[in-house]
């Protein structure tokens, strides 16, 4: 289901191309790097060259290196910090939906507050509160981007709690959290999984730029790391910032953009709202207009039939 709707999405296929990519080159870093990105291999600020593709940093460490090995850091910490948003997200969103009264209530409330806090001001808090390491980030990233998803699934656990085998199931005396489990959850699964994309691609944008601002793991080179000791070392006022800024930031644009994409071609295959939407919108744009015919008036006889009138 989920590959034949990747089939009909172009741009669903060009990010899952995107994100193998990236996955190779993080799984397979240790065979596809040239060099150890912690060893000096060349002379600082040393520009691309057959030895170094991609130029070396102030150290003379190579930048390529380091930027097949961040894949591995970045892609960690987005998978990490989506899938606690989405637990907690899914937990939310089922409690939300299924209890409609009080308690719905006040977790939708809780959901509200979390969309509407100033969102990188309290992370950068939080991150500098419980200091620069890689699974606090991971935590702080993970604890603030869960309410979309609990949003988005509560309004399919909304549906589903209403169909006629949860009807039944509660007739006959099934307890709430085995409703839950057996017959609601398996609803949700397959939109949770486009949740659990987008909020990769949230995460890895997240990271960059808590990493950037200083507020990342300083012993873990990730694509945010990078920018952060070229910015740090002044890259950006010489020319440096050719080899050592934009090949991080293409990085970075080309993985998030890739979760996006696959994200969004998933949500609309496996939402309910939007997969109607869309059926909508094509049947509109492919069906055939109809043309109702204008006769000529006959001058003549509409004038003779007015004075008959008379």
């Amino acid at each position: 289901m989920i590959w034949t709707a990747l089939k009909r999405n172009p741009l669903g296929l060009i990010g899952l191309g995107l994100l193998i990519a990236m996955l190779v080159m993080a799984i397979g870093a240790n065979w596809i790097a040239p060099y150890d990105p912690t060893k000096q291999t060349g002379k600082p600020f040393d520009p691309p060259s057959a030895a170094h593709w991609l130029g070396t940093n102030d150290i003379g460490q190579d930048i390529l290196s380091e930027l097949i090995y961040g894949a591995r850091i970045s892609l960690l910490i987005g998978i990490l910090a989506a899938s606690i948003a989405l637990s907690i997200g899914t937990s939310v969103g089922l409690l939300a939906g299924y209890y409609r009264g009080a308690a719905g209530m006040v977790l939708m409330r809780l959901v509200d507050v979390v969309l509407v806090i100033p969102f990188v001001p309290l992370m950068v808090l939080l991150a500098a509160y419980l200091g620069q390491n890689l699974w606090n980030l991971i935590a702080v990233i993970g604890l603030l981007i869960w309410a979309r998803p609990a949003r988005v699934i509560r309004s399919q656990v909304l549906s589903l709690a209403e169909r006629e085998y949860v009807t039944a199931a509660r007739a006959a005396g099934a307890r709430d959290g085995h409703i839950l489990i057996r017959h609601i959850l398996p609803g949700v699964l397959s939109l949770a999984l486009a949740q659990f994309v987008l909020a990769t691609s949230s995460s890895i944008l997240i990271e960059a730029s808590l990493s950037f601002l200083g507020l990342g793991d300083p012993t873990q080179k990730s694509w945010g790391t990078i920018l952060f000791y070229a910015q740090a070392r002044n890259a950006f006022l010489s020319g440096a910032w050719v080899w050592w800024v934009i090949p991080p930031g293409l990085m970075i644009t080309a993985s998030v953009l890739g979760f996006a994409l696959l994200g969004f071609a998933l949500e609309e295959a496996l939402n309910p709202r939007l997969k109607a939407r869309a059926a909508t919108t094509t049947w509109r744009a492919t069906a055939p207009k109809t043309v109702i015919p204008i006769q000529p008036a006959n001058s003549k006889q509409d004038k003779d039939t007015s004075l008959a009138n008379v």
